[in-house]
């Protein structure tokens, strides 16, 4: 597959009218939900004809692959909004502070330190998801349930970083509407407004139970290439 031969603006066309139709059935405002679209190892020519096609929210999965685009691309499109949606490396925060208007991977003291250090040194508040492993899954990133509301409360009052919401990675297998709602239960008994969950395959469903923010990839860019093309 070549960067051609994909339509993006007819499948963010599509994605849109989904996640409408999706708010709309939960009695729900369409305009309380962010599409989030993953640029995670697409070709640039895609992230710019989504960006012509009017998306101004993007995902990017690895420090190293925004640093090298969005940077040129804000100073054409200085309204759009990035979000770090990977697994953020200590050592990186200072990058991560820098280049990302929101980081939605926030999940061990220690990041949660160095972020703080960073946004104080850089004069820079960027806002912060707390990634949650609602699953338990012993290989994905996340803080585990049982110590989320601590781990949030310690974010808030020894880090004073901006808690914005709550963000996870769902069991493939499993019904996304589980995990909707409990990360809803989570999010409301810590005045938290905003869900980031849901990808291409279950945004509709995510969106029915409570999803703020979804985090759409493949749906809009299509397949990845592979790096061998």
């Amino acid at each position: 597959m070549t960067t051609t031969d994909v339509d993006v603006a007819a499948n963010l066309a599509t994605v849109r009218a989904r996640i409408e139709a999706a708010a709309a059935e939960a009695g729900r405002d369409p305009a309380g939900v962010t599409l989030i679209a993953v640029g995670k190892a697409q070709p640039l020519e895609r992230l710019e004809a989504a960006l012509a096609a009017g998306q101004r929210v993007f995902g990017e999965n690895y420090v190293q692959e925004a640093a090298g685009r969005w940077p040129a691309l804000r100073e054409r499109y200085p309204d759009v909004a990035v979000h770090m949606i990977g697994a953020l490396q200590t050592n990186k925060a200072k990058e991560a502070v820098a280049l990302f208007d929101a980081i939605q991977t926030v999940d061990r003291p220690r990041l949660a330190a160095a972020l703080a250090k960073e946004m104080a040194r850089q004069q820079r508040q960027v806002a912060v998801f707390v990634q949650v492993n609602t699953g338990e899954e012993p290989q994905k990133a996340g803080v585990m349930p049982a110590e989320a509301d601590a781990f949030i409360a310690a974010c808030r009052s020894e880090h004073a970083l901006r808690v914005d919401g709550l963000m996870a990675i769902p069991p493939a297998d499993e019904d996304i509407a589980l995990h909707t709602a409990f990360l809803a239960k989570l999010a409301a008994r810590n005045g938290l407004e905003k869900l980031s969950i849901g990808m291409s395959d279950d945004y509709e469903a995510a969106i029915r139970f409570g999803a703020t923010h979804v985090r759409v990839g493949s749906a809009i860019f299509g397949a990845r290439p592979r790096r061998d093309a």
